[in-house]
């Protein structure tokens, strides 16, 4: 259903099959992604996220009869298929050359979490809605940074150390907001055993999934004899049906799909066929995932909290920038390499919105609380990925800017 009020025109609505909402919607995403690009230079994913948001439910009205449960676990797949070829792209020798990569992201996640708690007690936001916020706010999203850095494909210590510092600040964010879950059903439930032990269980099984999968499907693949031929189609598989599993144990398929790119990558798995963002069937789920993600967000919720949220998402990409130019003689590399990696950390909205709804099956609804967090998520779903291009360019990391 399109209401027509909201564009200035007489409150009419046009009765639309439901079946045509979404193909449409990712048809429309995909145009105005592919033009929109060439024209304003906008990464692909931004517009994705205006044309979502425009066609949501609580804006135009013309994505209202989603099933949502269903649409839920094919973003999870998109979002998979991103975090296995994110985890295979983080090299832990690395962070065992150069532990104050790990440093960096252990200080820049305190920090962050303590600058947005702190502004978001001193706004009035009840302390465990501060909490969430600031656990969420720790993160990157490896969606929104992974899909830059593969369109303009940019390369070299910039591009790696964003990447690194997103796996480590989004391992760090969903631990700390399952613990801070943990807390929330204790004082409900009165019983901090109970609840410690589920979501315990819940990350380490999410993480023993992942374990498995990196494991036994190079043992598979060695064994069929054709490893480098069969990897996309066979990793792509194991993506799918690791999300499922996850999904429908309600586990974190964040963490298991991390976890399964890491394990893949040092398992010695060949993957010089693979396509970079699994080709088309990625590309596909890609537009979906962002679509889905800004079409979740709704307009009075962003109003109710755009003042704070902009302020958050300044406080928030300050205390990142600071953190990482503070700390980039430490890690061998300069003043102005460590600012335009701390700035290239902007993206974060895909990651939030999946984990709140994934966060809904334990029956946490704060949404009414979370304002300011969705108008950030708003803010950083369209100039998130901007700010992270603009960072690649200013380390000349992409093709037509590479230094000398």
């Amino acid at each position: 259903m399109i209401d027509l009020g909201i564009l200035g025109l007489n409150p009419i609505t046009l009765e639309l099959p439901a079946e045509l909402g979404w193909p449409f919607a990712l048809a429309l995403a995909w145009v105005v992604g592919e033009f929109g690009t060439r024209w304003t230079k906008l990464p692909r994913i931004s517009l994705y996220g205006l044309v979502g948001f425009a066609l949501a439910n609580s804006q135009i009205g013309f994505l209202s009869n989603l099933d949502n449960d269903t649409v839920l676990l094919l973003a999870n797949i998109a979002f998979g298929l991103i975090l296995f070829e994110f985890g295979y792209r983080i090299n832990l020798q690395w962070l065992r050359t150069n532990p104050w990569i790990g440093v960096n992201g252990v200080i820049d996640a305190i920090i962050s979490f303590v600058a947005i708690y702190w502004v978001a007690q001193w706004f009035g936001v009840s302390t465990l809605a501060a909490l969430l916020m600031a656990a969420l706010s720790m993160a990157s999203s490896p969606a929104g940074v992974l899909r830059v850095i593969n369109e303009r494909r940019s390369s070299g210590q910039v591009s790696e150390r964003i990447l690194h510092l997103t796996a480590i600040n989004c391992v760090l964010s969903v631990f700390t907001f399952k613990v801070i879950l943990v807390l929330w059903v204790s004082h409900t439930s009165g019983n901090l055993l109970q609840a410690s032990s589920s979501t315990l269980v819940v990350l380490a099984a999410s993480t023993a999934l992942g374990l498995i999968f990196g494991y036994v499907l190079p043992l598979i693949l060695r064994r069929l004899g054709n490893l480098a031929q069969d990897s996309t189609v066979a990793f792509a598989f194991a993506v799918i049906l690791l999300v499922a599993l996850t999904h429908s144990l309600k586990l974190s398929p964040i963490l298991a799909s991390l976890t399964f790119g890491l394990v893949a990558r040092h398992r010695r798995v060949a993957l010089n066929r693979t396509q970079r963002n699994f080709g088309a069937l990625g590309d596909l789920l890609t537009v979906m995932l962002f679509v889905f993600a800004a079409s979740t967000l709704e307009w009075f919720r962003i109003a109710a909290g755009l003042g704070l949220g902009a302020i958050l998402v300044g406080v928030r990409l300050l205390s990142k920038t600071l953190v990482s130019t503070a700390l980039a003689p430490f890690s061998g590399i300069s003043w102005r390499k460590g600012f335009f990696s701390g700035l290239g950390l902007a993206p974060i909205s895909v990651f939030v919105v999946l984990t709140l709804e994934q966060s809904r099956y334990l029956g946490v609804a704060l949404s009414n609380e979370l304002s300011a967090l969705i108008a950030m998520v708003f803010i950083l779903e369209i100039i998130g990925p901007v700010i992270t291009l603009l960072a690649l360019i200013g380390a000349k990391e992409t093709p037509h800017t590479t230094e000398n």
